[in-house]
């Protein structure tokens, strides 16, 4: 059902080609997005799909499937991304180490959703304005593939599975120490630190469940690559998981050893190397892979 609709009289459009009309009538979006979002089956015309050089006529009624905020928050910006695949329904990108994912509290520009707004403006109004399409997050300094919705119908789709655990999701981790075994799982519950409240603990007072599995990949000196699949989506499982076994993930300066981390680690070693789910519209099983980023691969490289 169209988010909002418009009829269309002699006075009010009739004659109008839809795009023009569209972007007169609704100064949030420029022509060039309202023709994206036509392309993209989001304007109907008497129910129908048109093109954006239809001439309205009297007694039209034009829905659209937008969301059109009376003050857009997030502004779009040329920030380049890469892209690993698109489609009318979903966006996967491949998110660098130092980006955060959506604006909050002292960053509202050189978010990831400030970027995909430039790339993809129809995704405005899908969600949150300030997350518009974003359905998962990872931390500021892990990397790795995401998945975005495109359309309304990806967006409430991907979210059940997500929230159904449907999807697959492994991650690259470096950690210290050895693993006292060759695959295993950490099912503590977690929650707000008892005192330490901007942090997450097993220590806590409201515990959540949360289960992360590990396979071990490689065993070096003093150090094991871990590829992990964490079966919930709590902040900071990851690494508030192995913090708690005793083996903190390398370069982690809130959870692991602060300054010995920063002087042997370029950042977290952390990255979201898979991502397999079922396209939400077409219902096709999907996965994309992300390769270790050279700072990460350098870190390997230099234990040889």
């Amino acid at each position: 059902m169209p988010k909002q609709e418009f009829l269309i009289a002699p006075e009010a459009g009739a004659g109008e080609r839809l795009d023009v009309y569209l972007a007169r009538r609704l100064q949030d979006f420029t022509r060039s997005e309202f023709q994206r979002f036509i392309d993209l089956g989001r304007v109907v015309v008497n129910g129908a799909a048109k093109k954006s050089s239809y001439k309205l006529r009297d007694g039209d009624r034009v829905g659209i499937d937008v969301v059109v905020p009376e003050a857009a928050a997030t502004g779009a910006e040329d920030i380049p991304l890469r892209i690993l695949h698109s489609d009318a329904d979903i966006i996967v990108v491949d998110k660098p180490a130092g980006m955060i994912v959506h604006p909050g509290a002292g960053a509202r520009k050189g978010t990831l959703a400030n970027a995909l707004l430039h790339h993809f403006p129809e995704i405005r109004g899908i969600g949150d304005e300030d997350r518009p399409g974003i359905v998962h997050r990872l931390d500021k300094e892990t990397s790795g593939v995401m998945v975005v919705a495109r359309s309304l119908a990806a967006y409430g789709e991907l979210l059940r599975q997500f929230k159904a655990r449907e999807i697959g999701k492994v991650y690259l981790a470096l950690v210290r120490g050895r693993l006292p075994s060759a695959a295993g799982r950490f099912d503590w519950p977690i929650g707000r630190h008892v005192k330490h409240g901007q942090r997450m603990s097993i220590k806590t007072r409201k515990p959540r469940s949360a289960i992360t599995d590990y396979r071990v990949q490689k065993v070096f000196k003093d150090f094991s690559l871990l590829e992990i699949r964490p079966l919930t989506g709590r902040t900071h499982q990851i690494r508030v998981h192995l913090t708690a076994a005793g083996h903190p993930l390398a370069g982690d300066r809130r959870y692991g050893s602060g300054g010995q981390a920063k002087a042997r680690f370029p950042r977290l070693f952390l990255h979201a190397h898979r991502l397999a789910f079922r396209h939400p519209v077409s219902r096709q099983p999907l996965e994309f892979l992300s390769p270790l980023p050279d700072d990460l691969a350098s870190v390997l490289k230099s234990f040889e």
